[in-house]
């Protein structure tokens, strides 16, 4: 099951990054005491009671004028109510219930999704703060004071927060699907490439970047399978909003990654691969997903002797890190190819998925330990024991060694590639991980 996503929204200086950096345990976000200083997307992991879930911190208000703040503050809780299965609304009950606390508030109400309202920097510790009953005149319920910088409060909150997670699904009934996130930067042909697939226009199709508002999940099935496609909801252009529009799609293609077992990374073939390609592909790979590149528009292309082949270089060229993601070139306007995509994808899906036995795995090390010598330092050689399988989604493998210093980035990416391989992981990432272990512990372990 995917984990939830919560989103933290408020106007600027309410103290979002803090609540942020404490919730996921690490000074992720920038702080700083002046509007707008976080520039860029933040998003982290955290865990409460047991249940993991994926925060995101929608700060990157960046004001021109006054004026402007408001049409900010709209677009934000947009992207929070589009994105997210929890929305924490966080206000500062110092500077009481603003204009545009209101405004926010208003848009939140008449959302589907459950709201936690939250009143930071109420550093007094003992009586509920008589500021705090201003804000029921928000009409979202009960508010809950917090001090995000003195970390009173915080447990409250997440319990509230947990309270509202979707139920856990243990039914098998799309156990036999197999869900694709369709991600890429807006106006790339994502909705057109969903189109051809369904073989009629469910989503709205324009050449104006944006013009999917929502993320939208469609079953389809054929004879290659049973498939969930996940549409990644575009952006709309705000011609007041000076901020880089960019932030926002990659938050969604977050939430979108987050639901997948497969991701579809489209890629504009008249553009070639951009900075904000490279990001949301990064950002399937952290994920653990599998990972087909498409090259769209590829029939708008003059072609040549090596056009192909050619453009595969560039693409992994400024992608290297998906060395080991398949690559297709199709057309969603025409429909050429697209029918080999599927296959694709169900051969991606089972890699993702792969278990080798341990057994198999021992042999593979071995043998590539024969082929290239470990590294030494200083006359002692890196010595690897054993290896074994932990999980899949990726395909993940511990590899206990005599030490982690000799343990070479280099070289752990040899291993990966031989045990990539030796098993056919084509289109996942493959992690390993060196783990330190004297040789008569190891014994003892495996006894």
């Amino acid at each position: 099951m995917s984990k939830p996503i919560v989103a933290v929204v408020g106007r600027p200086n309410v103290g979002k990054s803090t609540f942020f950096n404490y919730i996921i345990g690490e000074r992720k976000s920038i702080v700083k005491d002046t509007p707008g200083v976080t520039r860029d997307r933040i998003y982290g992991d955290a865990t409460w009671r047991g249940r993991e879930f994926t925060l995101i911190d929608t700060g990157g208000i960046e004001p021109k004028s006054n004026d402007d703040i408001l049409v900010q503050m709209r677009y934000q809780a947009e992207i929070a109510i589009e994105t997210a299965d929890v929305i924490v609304f966080l206000t500062d009950i110092m500077q009481g219930v603003t204009s545009d606390d209101m405004d926010v508030a208003s848009i939140l109400r008449k959302a589907n999704k459950p709201v936690i309202l939250v009143c930071n920097k109420s550093d007094k510790v003992g009586e509920t703060p008589s500021e705090l009953y201003e804000f029921y005149n928000l009409g979202l319920g009960d508010p809950l004071p917090v001090s995000s910088l003195n970390k009173l409060g915080m447990g409250e909150v997440l319990d509230a927060i947990y309270d509202k997670f979707p139920e856990i699904d243990n039914s098998d009934e799309d156990s036999e699907y197999i869900n694709v996130a369709v991600i890429g930067k807006p106006n790339v042909g994502k909705s057109s490439l969903i189109n051809r697939i369904l073989g009629e226009k469910r989503l709205i199709v324009s050449n104006i970047a944006g013009t999917t508002r929502d993320a939208i999940d469609t079953k389809f099935e054929n004879k290659d399978g049973k498939y969930v496609f996940i549409d990644t909801a575009g952006i709309r252009r705000h011609s007041k909003i000076e901020e880089d529009i960019e932030k926002y799609s990659i938050i969604r293609a977050k939430a979108s990654i987050e639901k997948a077992d497969v991701c579809i990374l489209v890629i504009d073939a008249c553009e070639g691969v951009t900075d904000q390609d490279a990001k949301i592909a990064g950002e399937a790979h952290e994920s653990g997903k599998g990972i087909i590149i498409l090259i769209n528009k590829w029939d708008a292309i003059e072609k040549e002797t090596g056009s192909l082949e050619n453009y595969k270089k560039e693409v992994i060229n400024k992608l290297s890190y998906l060395d080991y993601a398949p690559m297709i070139f199709v057309s969603a306007l025409t429909g050429q190819r697209i029918d080999k995509l599927f296959p694709l994808i169900n051969k991606v899906y089972e890699a993702n998925n792969r278990r080798a036995s341990t057994s198999l795995i021992n042999e593979v090390i071995n043998e590539a330990i024969t082929m290239v010598q470990p590294p030494s330092d200083k006359g002692r050689r890196l010595k690897i024991y054993y290896a074994t399988q932990v999980s899949t989604r990726p395909p993940t493998f511990v590899v206990f060694c005599n030490s982690l210093k000799l343990f070479h980035f280099s070289y752990q990416r040899y291993i990966e590639n031989q045990l990539r391989k030796s098993f056919d992981f084509e289109g996942t990432p493959v992690r390993v991980i060196p783990r330190e272990k004297a040789a008569k512990d190891l014994e003892k372990a495996k006894k």
